[in-house]
């Protein structure tokens, strides 16, 4: 059985750890707030521009000549995977989720036959798969929340290499925001760009109703110029904002978990403790009574 003086110095241990883990989910409750409007004011934003950008590109086509380069359909042999994970752990499972589902994308895609390179965004992501050897084509850390300019100067780097035809597709892995408890791994092509069903539109475009052209001033194709670009960025920034919001909902979740295992770890420790003080007095006693026994005898 465990010393008193150790059972004491777990106790006081486990308290410590408890205090840490409290101040954690405190920390990152206050911060999911702010995440959570954060990404509550852009979803709306990003269905708008989903919406004119379809509008607007609704009769270009990839074939067309002159049609806008992010627009143009290749057939697909190089794959950039984007993953989005975060810089810091003790949030549960949410950095091991998005890297299962990221292994997996990257296995199937390399069975179909796909050339596959990985971007990660944030360092779990980069570690993980740096440990394992898999080659990284672009890493992306410490980047702050809720920055909308270092997510246009990530979109842009994403849509120089498409052009250029490094990458015939742009994949986006990241965690979709439902709640502090839920959080899903989503993948998001963003390009070349589907001016059908968009990434921030899970419903398909409604049939049945009539297309009516419009006279665009300036022309469709300076409009295509500005609202191509924009709907990258904003898909990019949309990613970046999910997945700070689920980190800090599954570290709060995580943390508030923690502190009520500490509760219950002290509970039985001080209940150990107990019994153990109860069974030393307990001896001591029966060590005086036979003391004192021997020497009436």
């Amino acid at each position: 059985m465990p010393s008193l003086k150790s059972i004491r110095r777990r106790i006081a241990s486990v308290k410590n750890t408890q205090k840490i883990t409290r101040a954690m989910k405190m920390v990152a409750a206050a911060r999911l707030r702010r995440a959570q409007q954060r990404i509550s004011d852009l979803r709306p934003y990003a269905q708008r521009t989903a919406d004119v950008l379809r509008s607007v590109a609704r009769g270009a086509s990839a074939g067309d000549e002159g049609v806008h380069p992010l627009l143009t359909v290749r057939p697909v042999k190089k794959v950039l995977l984007v993953v989005f994970t975060s810089d810091r752990g003790l949030a549960g499972a949410f950095n091991s989720s998005m890297i299962r589902a990221a292994s997996i994308k990257l296995r199937e895609l390399e069975e179909q036959g796909f050339d596959v390179s990985l971007a990660t965004v944030g360092r779990k992501g980069r570690d993980f798969f740096r440990r394992r050897g898999t080659a990284i084509a672009q890493e992306f850390t410490g980047l702050p929340e809720g920055d909308a300019s270092k997510a246009a100067e990530i979109a842009r780097g994403f849509m120089n290499a498409f052009t250029a035809g490094e990458f015939d597709q742009v994949i986006l892995l990241f965690s979709e925001f439902r709640s502090a408890i839920s959080q899903k791994p989503t993948f998001v092509q963003v390009l070349p760009i589907d001016t059908g069903t968009t990434a921030t539109d899970d419903a398909p475009v409604q049939g049945g109703s009539a297309q009516v052209d419009f006279i665009y001033e300036p022309s469709r194709e300076a409009l295509l110029e500005r609202l191509l670009p924009m709907y990258v960025e904003v898909s990019v920034f949309r990613a970046m904002l999910e997945s700070n919001a689920s980190e800090h909902g599954a570290r709060m979740t995580a943390m508030d978990n923690a502190t009520t295992n500490a509760k219950k770890m002290i509970s039985s420790l001080t209940l150990q403790y107990n019994r153990a003080r109860q069974a030393a007095i307990t001896k001591e006693l029966m060590e005086i009574i036979g003391g004192a026994e021997a020497i009436k005898e």
